[in-house]
């Protein structure tokens, strides 16, 4: 029998270091909050059931999710991400596993999530822990390996001695767990540590200490995994989804030059050997037909464009059609 999952999501944190008034999973990246590119790819990666943890800002949180099809689970005092799992029991009940992952991490695809669920089952294990490895581990878990390379636990960067903070491997935050383990053993968690909370990577020595067997899954790209907890990673993080929906553009019959510099929101249209130049800014549910040519600086917002227009550098285009082979000078400005 197919083994039921629940995707749950911590997305209760304030988010200290985006010094910002504003809940930090409700900050945008790629043209919509970092929570919501998290919950498209639980979907896209077949997980029916979602609960998602809310505390900080809950009525702002929920108001932004309300067309997805979820559980909420609120977490009155922000006690660590393992209270934060426990508030979720009788919202995962029904569910023989439990995939935890966290509200900022808008890079996961949806084929990651995919892949461990399959590494999971492959190996029968009680826990899967996502990993992944880091030039600079500085402020993650590490994850302390035997010499067989079995995980044995993870030490927060507070807690960890010289020796290992020096461990490049760490913990990505993403756990696979039998949800009758998790529940059980998240009652046994103990607060001594630098924190005073409830740590979910006690998780992995419950675990080992009762002879279950833990499975670590690594994935190669770390910033695929890696949370956004300041206003330059969040820079980062919107920088990577351009890219990597220019990538799909481009793969698709479109030219782009200084593809970096160029904007396109995920709603919008384009046709074959369509070309455009650097700093091209395209949002809204914007339509661009075949062989239309897009000059440098052009902004294009809720557009249609005909066949083989020209759209003159550092035009400004509102609400506007414009119609097949059409040539728009450069420096126009349009609304409607």
């Amino acid at each position: 029998m197919h083994a039921t999952i629940t995707a749950v999501i911590l997305a209760a944190g304030k988010g200290t270091r985006m010094k910002s008034s504003r809940a930090k999973v409700l900050h945008e990246v790629f043209f919509k909050p970092m929570l919501h590119h998290v919950l498209d790819s639980v979907r896209q990666a077949g997980i029916e059931q979602t609960v998602v943890i809310v505390g900080h800002q809950r009525a702002a949180v929920l108001v932004s999710i309300k067309q997805y099809a979820h559980t909420p689970v609120v977490q009155e005092e922000q006690l660590g991400t393992g209270h934060a799992v426990l508030c979720t029991e009788t919202a995962c009940r029904e569910s023989d596993q439990v995939m935890i992952l966290c509200g900022d991490t808008p890079l996961i695809r949806p084929e990651t999530l995919q892949a461990m669920i399959k590494a999971h089952a492959e190996t029968n294990s009680t826990v899967t822990l996502m990993t992944t490895l880091l030039e600079d581990p500085f402020g993650y878990g590490r994850i302390i390996s035997d010499q067989d390379g079995n995980i044995l636990e993870i030490v927060e960067q507070k807690d960890a001695d010289p020796a290992q903070r020096a461990i490049k491997k760490i913990n990505a935050g993403i756990y696979l767990v039998k949800g009758e383990f998790l529940f059980a053993a998240l009652q046994q968690v103990g607060t001594d540590n630098s924190q005073g909370e409830v740590y979910l990577t006690d998780l992995i020595s419950i675990a080992n200490r009762q002879g279950h067997k833990v499975h670590t899954f690594v994935h190669p790209q770390a910033i695929d995994v890696l949370g956004v907890n300041s206003r330059i990673e969040l820079a980062q993080a919107d920088k990577e989804l351009q890219m990597r929906h220019n990538r799909k553009i481009m793969l698709n019959g479109v030219t782009m030059y200084s593809p970096e510099t160029i904007l396109i929101a995920p709603n919008c249209t384009l046709g074959q050997d369509s070309v455009i130049q650097a700093g091209v800014q395209i949002s809204g549910r914007s339509t661009i037909g075949s062989g239309v040519q897009l000059e440098t600086g052009a902004v294009l917002d809720n557009c249609t464009i005909g066949d083989n227009a020209v759209i003159g550098a550092h035009s400004v285009l509102h609400n506007s059609t414009i119609e097949e082979t059409e040539h728009i000078p450069p420096l126009t400005y349009r609304v409607g």
